[in-house]
């Protein structure tokens, strides 16, 4: 008889958010939920504390109707905004590590493919990266340029049949484990920005990648820093719908309006979690949740979560209208990542000693929400870019 797994998420929803969405989208979530109880919580610890990728989870993610997003062709999900953020709310309850490969694969690598590549270009890649047959990584960040994305190093030279790649790119997501990378660099000759992929990149002469090590939180996902030495790509390989960074930015945007659902769903994760506990520990004679301390601390929580999970829903009408902008969509990404580590930092605090270890799951919650507080844009980044929409004024030099 299967091993009854124990529910630890009760879908706090104080507001009845539930009640804009769809039945076919609560199956969705209801589906995605389940596997986050069954296969991420009871296994997700001994590879977050050990940083090593658990393929034994990540395998059975293609079960999900899930990989490819929003894109439609080749057996993609073809998921609306809402569905989309509420896949990355669920993986995010569940652990930081699990939702950013998914966020890698499925919305940076096979979104710049789905939405900048050609008809044969998404033929040749998608199919198998829907099938999980092929994994992806998007590389952009480097290690002088960061928030200043557009400035990227990396150089793409013409070359007989192609371009020759030299540069350098760092906190690459999936990196090691790719059999499709995306690089995005600069063509030394006109300027044109371009992304251009490289197939079997561990196997590619001149492609150097090397994961790092020591990180605080997201420890289960592989994070890369990677060098490309005269590094030849086919000239079919460079993705056909793009010359400059505004094109890649879709891209971007996408990934940052998951993020903000991301956020959330730690931060519910973590307080339902603390929910829990405090209604059952017992000390002084009575569950920790009735005493006033505890309580304030409870409803912090639950204040912020509503908070994040109405913006994040009025987040996807604004998209569904055509009415999304950078601004609100740094707005929410800012907002949900701060309190996604007011929020955890407060669960953590209600299971006292019992909350730094990771059996417990909030501590790992807690670590992870320092990296979302960092990635997709820092959130002095995202605070300036709603500060320019706001004064038409731009503080980037």
């Amino acid at each position: 008889m299967e091993k009854q797994i124990e529910k630890l998420y009760s879908g706090f929803d104080l507001y009845q958010v539930d009640m804009h969405f769809s039945d076919k989208q609560k199956a969705l979530r209801q589906e995605v939920r389940d596997f986050v109880e069954r296969e991420v919580m009871p296994k997700i610890n001994p590879y977050w504390e050990k940083a090593e990728f658990p393929w034994e989870i990540a395998r059975k993610m293609v079960d999900l109707p899930i990989i490819g997003g929003g894109l439609f062709e080749h057996g993609a999900a073809g998921l609306d905004f809402v569905e989309m953020g509420m896949v990355m709310y669920e993986l995010g309850k569940g652990d930081g590590s699990i939702s950013t490969f998914y966020g890698v694969h499925s919305g940076l690598a096979m979104g710049s493919i789905g939405m900048l590549g050609d008809d044969e270009q998404k033929a040749r890649w998608l199919p198998d990266m829907v099938k999980l047959e092929k994994i992806g990584a998007f590389g952009l960040t480097e290690p002088d340029v960061g928030s200043n994305a557009a400035q990227v190093k990396t150089t793409a030279r013409k070359a007989k049949g192609g371009f020759i790649l030299n540069g350098a790119k760092r906190w690459i997501g999936n990196a090691s484990i790719a059999d499709i990378l995306i690089i995005w660099a600069r063509d030394d000759e006109s300027g044109d920005f371009g992304g251009y992929v490289i197939e079997n990149p561990n196997d590619t002469e001149g492609v150097g990648i090397n994961d790092i090590w020591g990180k605080v939180g997201k420890r289960a996902v592989l994070n890369a820093d990677i060098t490309l030495e005269n590094v030849f790509v086919p000239a079919e390989n460079r993705l056909a719908y793009v010359n400059r960074f505004r094109d890649m930015a879709l891209v971007l945007g996408a990934g940052r309006y998951g993020v903000a659902w991301e956020a959330a769903g730690v931060a519910a994760g973590a307080f339902e979690l603390a929910l829990k506990y405090t209604k059952e520990r017992e000390q002084f004679g009575k569950p920790i949740a009735g005493f006033q301390l505890i309580q304030h601390k409870l409803v912090e929580m639950a204040t912020e979560v509503t908070l994040m999970q109405t913006l994040c829903l009025q987040l996807s009408h604004l998209i569904n209208r055509g009415l999304l902008s950078e601004g609100s969509v740094s707005m929410a990404k800012y907002n949900n990542a701060r309190k996604a580590r007011y929020v955890t930092q407060l669960a953590r605090e209600c299971l006292g000693g019992n909350g730094i270890v990771i059996d417990n799951h909030i501590a790992r919650l807690m670590l992870d929400a320092e990296i979302i507080y960092t990635y997709e844009g820092t959130n002095e980044v995202n605070l300036l870019l709603v500060g320019r929409e706001l004064t038409g004024l731009n503080a980037f030099t």
